[in-house]
């Protein structure tokens, strides 16, 4: 019988102050945001949607989903 390995989901939602809004090249690292790590997809983005809405007046500032399953398992 094969064993069949259910693969986790990790989304990491993370935002900050870019140095080109046209980029994701935080301008200070190590005051980035972390709003946090989610399972899901959907809960990813609704996450990071809260948190880009906050911030949609100022064009330096930028948040973005990090899929971190695909980073720790480069064939997820």
């Amino acid at each position: 019988m094969e064993e069949t390995e259910s693969k986790q989901t990790l989304y990491l939602v993370m935002g900050g102050r870019v140095t080109d809004p046209r980029s994701v090249t935080f301008a200070d690292p190590e005051s980035i945001h972390v709003a946090g790590v989610f399972s899901s997809n959907e809960a990813a983005v609704d996450a990071w949607r809260s948190n880009a809405q906050r911030t949609v007046d100022d064009a330096e500032m930028k948040y973005v989903i990090v899929h971190l399953h695909k980073l720790l398992d480069p064939s997820a």
